[in-house]
């Protein structure tokens, strides 16, 4: 997939500024879209806030694909243009984007309307890590309603550029979502017994999924995706499966899933089935265009999943129907 991105540096400048025309836009739609300011996100999940709090005010775009690892993630020189033309820009902060940090600086050196979301949230509020002894767990967007948290801070960042309207509207409208997938989560995961609320991953990204809904949280990577997998570290949760008799794990779309696979071979080595719970979205959203490649999507595929893979009462498509 990295690849796919690292290709775009070679589509030659004229293919890319025909773009536009090949998708069909008639030209009273290029111009309504190029009266709007435009935001520029480097995550899906951030985009979808920001989206939701301007609405059709702005146009808001995505940096970063679809089951790209945002922890690995290089700009290539388009990508760097992007970010320097775009009006505001968003990005999470805490060391997500690890290798677009000067890139970031320098955007927001300019002076242009910047955020990192993440980071508007009071510190007290986040979860602490040894990994990451300059920042904190920067997977906010996990617990719904902490990622609600951001709102405010977006709306001001937004409030910076011209002739907006007022975006309260937007503001409400995407804390209500926000509730009903809170809500949601609750009550189909509440049946799930006590010694099955062990969610057990690729890399350490469900924390504050945990904290918000009660489940320990088990994972083979740390916080970043750069480092592999210690056989240790793989080692213990093969004895924590096997301990706790752990029905089901969990990969992850937006990282390789090897290790998960020899963490299920290790316990069956040990006499102990698991089963694949699924794939969970972790720092990435699903295809652009679909339910899944929306944040609550990707949320309702999240908890839905987690549900029906160790005893809750998820329906099988999820909180709408949509899965």
């Amino acid at each position: 997939m990295n690849e796919q991105v690292n290709s775009y540096s070679r589509i030659p400048r004229r293919a890319l500024l025909a773009l536009p025309a090949l998708a069909g836009a008639s030209p009273m739609h290029a111009r309504a879209q190029a009266a709007r300011p435009t935001a520029l996100a480097t995550t899906g999940m951030i985009a979808d806030l920001v989206r939701g709090v301007g609405g059709t005010a702005i146009t808001t775009e995505t940096l970063i694909g679809e089951g790209v690892d945002p922890h690995l993630f290089r700009p290539t020189r388009n990508d760097i243009a992007r970010i320097l033309r775009a009006d505001a820009l968003f990005y999470n902060g805490h060391r997500l984007e690890g290798r677009m940090h000067e890139v970031l600086d320098r955007a927001a050196a300019q002076g242009k309307p910047s955020l990192a979301v993440a980071e508007a949230i009071p510190r007290s509020r986040l979860r602490q890590h040894d990994d990451y002894p300059d920042a904190a767990d920067p997977h906010v967007w996990m617990d719904p309603m902490l990622w609600a948290e951001a709102l405010p801070a977006i709306a001001a960042t937004l409030g910076r550029l011209p002739r907006l309207p007022s975006l309260d509207a937007g503001v409400a409208s995407t804390r209500a979502q926000l509730h009903r997938l809170d809500a949601y989560a609750r009550d189909v995961l509440a049946p799930i017994p006590a010694e099955r609320r062990v969610l057990v991953t690729a890399h350490d990204a469900f924390a504050y999924f945990g904290l918000r809904y009660q489940f320990q949280v088990e994972s083979i990577q740390g916080l970043s995706t750069e480092a592999e997998a210690s056989l240790a570290r793989i080692e213990a949760m093969v004895r924590l499966i096997v301990e706790r008799r752990i029905p089901a794990i969990f990969t992850e779309s937006s990282v390789p899933d090897r290790a998960v696979r020899a963490l299920i071979q290790g316990v069956a080595a040990r006499g102990h089935q698991v089963r694949l719970g699924g794939t969970l979205f972790s720092d990435s959203m699903g295809r652009p265009g679909t339910y899944r490649g929306t944040y609550e999507g990707m949320m309702d595929h999240n908890i839905t999943t987690i549900a029906r893979a160790l005893g809750g009462s998820a329906p099988e498509r999820g909180m709408n129907g949509r899965l």
